[in-house]
């Protein structure tokens, strides 16, 4: 054996080459809010994701019709779609933040509101198919294409360098408790893995004359489980990091028309598994070649060629 000195300090590698691919942990800042706020209707989930710089309003359920919507959207620089634009259709969503990703734009806040209305919309157009179809909606069957979507959506939502609010109404929250099944509390309305794939899940609540976020779920330091603290922009920059959430937007280059030919192409010569396939998906944060940034489906055509190019060199030395 041979010890090898990292960050961490020494660690034993078996000597030639180490398979191993793990790193140092190292400092990071604190990244942009990406989280679900849910709660009863009119307890101000809206007007404080309005209330962050920049935003780009994805109008579900037609709110921004109030004239006090419009208002603080033109006072903060952002910009307004509704159901005119298709905003019930989970394809628009990711069509919009797809180009938010790789458009050079000033928006830094993207709010969907509410995930709720689109996820139910999703489930209710499939119920319908389903229905035509003569077939029957069993172990949840109409819930999948809008799940397979959300997906998608969370995907999205990792490499898109903005604030983003994800607005849902709220319902009883079933837990299985000592065998039985039992309302633990409230959650948000929606596909209930949500707040599993976010850094942050907050609850809004009115008490008085005072609105209140209550940290649900949270990998954030700042933003500690059980947390209550008032429902203001203020308040949210104090805790993450101000610069960071009025910092303008990065985006990224996705594979071209052509890469994604040729890697069609490629594979149709070059023998790859699926479960390699999958790997690289995986590993990408994607479920398409089409969604993968250029480097990376560069890569995925390199090491194709390399293949190719080894199998042939192969191929020459065994006929001679």
């Amino acid at each position: 054996m041979r010890k090898t000195e990292g960050a961490q300090g020494a660690i034993n590698k078996p000597a030639g080459k180490s398979r191993l691919r793990a790193r140092a942990p190292e400092s990071v800042k604190p990244g942009k809010i990406k989280a679900v706020i849910y709660g009863l209707p009119g307890v101000g989930k809206t007007m404080l994701a309005l209330s962050f710089p920049k935003p780009y309003y994805f109008d579900v359920e037609n709110g921004a019709k109030e004239q006090h919507y419009r208002d603080i959207l033109k006072n903060s620089g952002g910009f307004y779609m509704g159901p005119e634009e298709g905003t019930l259709s989970f394809d628009t969503l990711i069509e919009q933040m797809q180009a938010l990703a790789t458009e050079e734009h000033p928006f830094k806040t993207l709010i969907v509101d509410s995930l709720t209305k689109l996820f139910q919309t999703a489930i209710a157009q499939e119920q319908e198919r389903m229905d035509r179809a003569g077939k029957k909606d069993e172990f949840g069957a109409s819930r999948k294409p809008a799940i397979a979507m959300m997906r998608r959506v969370v995907m999205w939502a990792s490499r898109l360098d903005m604030n983003i609010w994800f607005i849902c109404h709220e319902t009883a929250d079933w837990q299985n408790v000592d065998g039985q099944r039992s309302d633990v509390g409230r959650t948000a309305d929606a596909w209930d893995k949500l707040i599993y794939e976010l850094d942050l899940a907050v609850q809004v609540v009115k008490r008085g004359p005072q609105r209140l976020a209550i940290v649900r779920k949270s990998r954030l330091l700042a933003f500690p489980d059980g947390e209550q603290f008032p429902l203001e922009y203020a308040e949210f920059a104090k805790r993450s990091d101000r610069e960071t959430i009025e910092s303008g937007v990065a985006t990224i280059m996705l594979a071209s028309p052509e890469q994604v030919v040729e890697i069609e192409k490629l594979l149709s010569i070059v023998k790859i598994p699926d479960d390699t396939i999958q790997k690289w998906f995986d590993k990408a944060g994607v479920d398409k070649f089409a969604d993968m940034t250029t480097d990376k489906a560069q890569g995925v055509i390199d090491f194709m060629r390399k293949k190719l190019s080894a199998s042939a060199e192969q191929q020459t030395d065994s006929n001679h």
